[in-house]
């Protein structure tokens, strides 16, 4: 657990290492010999913990990937997402981290992760990571 530090309130902030993939869910994608399909999923209550100031941070996040030969199952994916209401978390390393996650767990043929953050002393934040399979 890490605290904030100066004379903000300290509000207890979970390390990113309490996120388990193991919560994930692949399913087998039937079709993959048929033909690919985009999936799209969007979470738009995310919220995570500014490291920083340990303040709540809000956003939306949307993957959008094509699978290969696994789905991700919805309810876990709910459930890995909801690990980080209390973790302390840059946006750029939240988007990168599901994204590898989800990478590892899914083997998609490619996969994009997008986190649109609500203002924050003035300033949105749109942050998308991405991975394509080398064939």
């Amino acid at each position: 657990m890490v605290t904030p530090t100066g004379n903000e309130s300290v509000i207890p902030i979970e390390h990113p290492d309490r996120v388990k993939k193991d919560v994930l869910v692949a399913l087998d994608y039937n079709y993959k010999d048929q033909r690919d399909i985009e999936i799209r999923i969007e979470q738009p209550e995310f919220t995570a913990v500014c490291p920083m100031t340990g303040l709540p941070d809000f956003g939306c996040i949307s993957i959008v990937y094509r699978p290969d030969e696994k789905i991700v199952e919805l309810k876990s994916l709910k459930y890995y997402l909801l690990q980080y209401r209390n973790v302390g978390i840059f946006y750029e390393h939240v988007v990168n981290r599901i994204l590898g996650d989800l990478v590892d767990v899914l083997a998609p043929k490619d996969m994009e992760v997008k986190g649109d953050f609500t203002a924050r002393g003035g300033l949105t934040s749109h942050v998308t990571a991405r991975y394509k399979r080398v064939q």
